[in-house]
């Protein structure tokens, strides 16, 4: 039988991430992902999702990541308690991979740092977990050298072992490089950050992932289909008799 992650209506969202997660470079912050992942939940519930978006640009996720001196500080471990904890989400989007792989974290060192970080929320509290894989980008020369240790076979080793940390430790997984699919117009001018359209369809995604997953979403529709009055008229296309 289907496992059910979540049976109730979300409450709190709280989006823990790099600066595509910040809404880099959308043209509004309706427009982030984030935003556009809160309105689709609001979409489908009878109380509104409260988000709190808490991207940095350049951030990283330990101290720990080679290139956490030249990040955009503090790191995901040192404000975990701040911008996590502290909030009590039900609903937790932890989007790590693109800067650490580009700065030189190892995937073993990814995987200790994540695992570590998840083990951290749950001594205190018990969100549904959403790990996104890597975002697509097409230029990996970007910025300093320091943010040059990845291509995008890198970037699709981070993916895979981000589903493999998500099936381990209980959390959902989303597949953003295959919702991207490789195409270069749902990113930035400058070659990372996703624009208004990839924005879009990394909401979609994982609104997907959390639809076919949590029947909380489902209850108001499931309540609303009892008492919806017919509306389709079709008879205009009904063939006229011989």
């Amino acid at each position: 039988m289907k496992k059910d992650w979540h049976p109730q209506e979300f409450k709190k969202l709280v989006t823990l991430g790099e600066s595509t997660t910040a809404g880099g470079w959308a043209s509004c912050r309706e427009r982030c992902w984030a935003s556009r992942l809160a309105a689709l939940i609001d979409e489908f519930q009878r109380v509104p999702v409260e988000l709190i978006n808490c991207g940095i640009g350049a951030n990283v996720i330990s101290t720990r990541s080679p290139s956490y001196e030249r990040s955009g500080r503090p790191a995901a471990d040192e404000r975990l308690d701040r911008d996590v904890i502290a909030h009590e989400p039900d609903l937790l989007v932890i989007s790590y991979g693109l800067n650490d792989a580009r700065g030189g974290t190892t995937l073993d060192l990814f995987d200790e740092l994540v695992t570590g970080l998840i083990g951290r929320v749950r001594k205190s509290i018990q969100p549904l977990i959403l790990l996104p894989g890597p975002y697509y980008m097409n230029d990996f020369t970007v910025g300093e050298a320091q943010w040059s240790n990845a291509d995008l076979e890198t970037f699709y080793q981070f993916n895979e072992r981000t589903r493999e940390i998500a099936d381990r430790l209980e959390c959902l997984y989303v597949d953003l490089l295959s919702a991207y699919g490789d195409a270069d117009w749902l990113v930035h001018d400058d070659g990372v950050h996703a624009n208004d359209l990839g924005h879009r369809i990394v909401a979609n995604r994982m609104f997907e992932v959390l639809a076919s997953n949590c029947s909380g979403l489902a209850r108001e529709t499931k309540h609303l289909e009892q008492h919806i009055p017919p509306w389709r008229d079709e008879s205009t296309l009904k063939a006229p008799p011989a």
